[in-house]
């Protein structure tokens, strides 16, 4: 599969950990929108598109974001459901991906390109944020084996 085109839309705004939302072509026929790129504590990112899970209120069968405490369309409290009391870290559990590589190589190579488009777009120097996310990329790698 080729990437054949990259649309770079950059966030402004100072202090903001989201840079740009990208838009992928692939073969000139498909497209994914929405990946994200993110400023983390090791450098740029991607973020593939997601959205917020759902689940169905008992009484009304409106559909709610997880951690909700009240229905949207009937007001019933919400029993407290595991995934808001869990860590931070397991916040992400309440997004599910819309889209996302199936292999690391492949996930790698599309960082390494949307982020260098994200650089020829707006002059950012990603060099650096590359050789970080590699080596996190190699060494959560390693540990989760």
């Amino acid at each position: 599969m080729e990437i054949t085109e990259i649309r770079v839309f950059p966030k402004e705004g100072q202090d903001k950990k989201l840079k740009a939302y990208t838009t992928v072509t692939f073969d000139n026929v498909f497209v994914v929108r929405n990946i994200k790129v993110i400023q983390g504590g090791n450098g740029l990112f991607i973020a593939m598109p997601s959205r917020k899970m759902k689940t169905a209120c008992p009484k009304c069968g409106g559909k709610n974001e997880l951690g909700s405490k009240f229905c949207n369309h009937c007001g019933t409290s919400l029993k407290e459901d595991t995934t808001s009391t869990q860590t931070v870290s397991d916040a992400r559990a309440e997004h599910r991906d819309i889209a996302h590589p199936i292999t690391q190589q492949f996930r790698e190579y599309l960082q390494k390109e949307i982020l260098a488009a994200y650089e020829k777009e707006t002059g950012a120097s990603t060099a650096a944020s590359l050789a970080s996310n590699e080596a996190s990329t190699q060494q959560e790698t390693s540990s989760a084996s």
